[in-house]
């Protein structure tokens, strides 16, 4: 499969489709099945794993630990990407409610959390997971330098971020921030036009997409764009000989800026069918077909 390489560190490289584990948890896996999962992601070429410390109640690191704990020699054939700087009320959690926390305190100890839930000694990728309007830039940046530094994270990157915001945070890094995951789907394309992706191309930031195939509303949604869009892949699926999902990754795929799609399916056959899509090749007025559904008008 091919690979996103970062311009901006050499040495650092996605695989060019993602697996989120966010719902790992429901799934309900043994350690083995979930082992069972990743070797067949890993012959498929998906090297790049996503997760974050809130996900499944906090439990989705502790169960992807155990998974490599059953196989350890995975551990050097992926990138493991995880994610802080939320706090969650629930699983014995004293928070009065749910918000943010960007403080190098809560960073560093999040960060250690993660790498004794999934018993490693470094993560390849670290995403603060929403921007925090208490962030203070220079605290968060010196926090996140020494954690690369002291080699508990080999590269930086954030989520969910608007271009002047991780401008903000950049300004006072040492070293580089080079990832942002963002949603952006079909039913969800802003990111084309609000400045998002472009930022991403001009600073040559990769761009992870969650929820790429818009949590299902691409194949079973009752909206109106979801039902234009839903026509649309009927028909070039027939003409491209392209199944829907691979069209609508396909899509985000042929994006100049390198989208990288987190896809989030315990179903393998599933997978495998989302995988394939990285070598079709869609046509530049396919595109513009899909983005005239998903808009619900021509292009001006």
């Amino acid at each position: 499969m091919q690979r996103i390489q970062s311009s901006l560190d050499k040495t650092f490289s996605l695989s060019r489709i993602a697996m989120g584990l966010w719902r790992l948890a429901d799934w309900q896996f043994s350690a083995r099945q979930t082992v069972e999962l990743v070797e067949q992601l890993l012959e498929q070429g998906v090297t790049t794993f996503d997760l974050a410390d809130i996900y499944g109640d906090y439990r989705c690191e502790q169960l992807f630990g155990e998974a490599l704990k059953v196989k350890p020699e995975l551990r050097e054939r992926m990138e493991i990407v995880s994610k802080c700087g939320i706090k969650l009320v629930g699983s014995g959690n004293r928070y009065a409610l749910n918000h943010y926390d960007t403080s190098a305190e809560h960073v560093t100890a999040s960060v250690e959390s993660s790498l004794r839930k999934m018993a490693i000694e470094q993560m390849d990728l670290l995403l603060i997971h929403r921007p925090d309007p208490l962030m203070d830039a220079d605290e968060l940046a010196g926090a996140l330098d020494r954690l690369v530094n002291d080699g508990k994270v080999r590269a930086l990157g954030v989520s969910n971020f608007l271009p002047h915001q991780l401008e903000l945070l950049r300004s006072r890094m040492s070293v580089p921030v080079m990832v942002n995951q963002i949603e952006v789907s079909l039913l969800h394309s802003e990111p084309l036009f609000d400045g998002q992706l472009d930022y991403c191309q001009r600073e040559r930031v990769i761009p992870m997409a969650w929820s790429p195939l818009a949590g299902g509303a691409l194949f079973s949604g009752a909206g109106e764009a979801a039902l234009r869009v839903q026509a649309c892949l009927e028909q070039l699926s027939q003409e491209l000989e392209m199944e829907p999902q691979q069209l609508a990754l396909a899509w985000l795929l042929k994006h100049p800026s390198g989208v990288v799609p987190v896809l989030g399916s315990g179903k393998i056959a599933r997978l495998r069918s989302g995988i394939e899509a990285v070598e079709k090749t869609m046509p530049r007025e396919a595109w513009f077909r899909l983005l005239r559904a998903a808009r619900g008008r021509d292009m001006d």
